[in-house]
């Protein structure tokens, strides 16, 4: 019984972290996946993880002390989670940032992957992203992602509040310098149609600029997106680098 116990309690420790991570993250965390699907993937990882991870060694462990351990593990996985979604964030806060220039930021649907409320440009962009993700085997790194964790943050250490917040901010900081970058073009070429329609309402004043910067601004945006798909892809190369960068070893 005193072989097993050191095993089993590494098994539930590597379970907590691999539960909170994919509870934080998007894709796994999403509704649309049935919760006995993500409980058998963490179970089905959490196996493989336990067959390659050594288990700590304990001889005596008290409830408290059980406790602290599983609640750094909960720490662990929900700071790697979440620095992973605010990578993924990304073409979402762009999109956002396309709709309002478009005017279609009032026109709310409801997502059924996410189960918010959305809007079409955003659902389509993250749609599209999503499938280039799974097209490139993206999904292969938040694998690598807590693999490296444990190399970085031992099974039973201290969580080092110093160094998860450091990559938490800099995701942070990722995020919305990629967002405005995905968005730029569009946001250039807003600017150039806003100059083009200020000149126009001074040269006919009677035209109604209002009514026919509304369609314009529309048009403008449906075809800087079709520009923007071939970045949306150079994109998951740059997250990936991310990714892999979040826990240097």
């Amino acid at each position: 019984m005193d072989a097993i116990f050191p095993k089993l309690f590494g098994f539930v420790l590597i379970l907590t972290r691999v539960s909170a991570f994919f509870a934080s993250m998007p894709l796994f965390s999403w509704p649309a996946i049935p919760t006995n699907i993500k409980v058998a993937m963490a179970l089905l990882i959490t196996i493989f993880f336990s067959m390659i991870i050594p288990a700590p060694q304990l001889t005596q462990i008290g409830s408290i002390e059980a406790a602290l351990m599983i609640t750094n593990e909960a720490i662990y996985g929900f700071a790697l989670g979440l620095a992973v979604t605010m990578l993924f964030l990304v073409v979402k806060i762009a999109a956002t940032i396309i709709e309002q220039e478009m005017g279609l930021n009032m026109a709310e649907l409801f997502d059924p992957l996410t189960g918010e409320p959305s809007q079409a440009i955003g659902m389509f962009l993250e749609m599209v992203f999503v499938l280039l993700l799974f097209s490139a085997n993206i999904h292969h790194l938040f694998l690598t992602a807590i693999a490296k964790s444990y190399a970085s943050f031992p099974i039973g250490s201290t969580p080092d509040i110093a160094t998860l917040l450091a990559g938490i901010i800099s995701s942070g900081s990722q995020m919305l310098l990629l967002a405005f970058q995905l968005a730029a073009p569009l946001l250039a070429a807003s600017l150039v149609l806003m100059v083009v329609l200020a000149i126009a309402s001074k040269v006919m004043p009677d035209m109604d600029i209002f009514f026919i910067s509304l369609p314009l601004k529309i048009g403008l945006g449906l075809v800087m997106i079709a520009f923007m798909l071939p970045y949306l892809n150079s994109y998951v190369g740059e997250f990936a680098h991310l990714i892999n960068k979040l826990l240097p070893i």
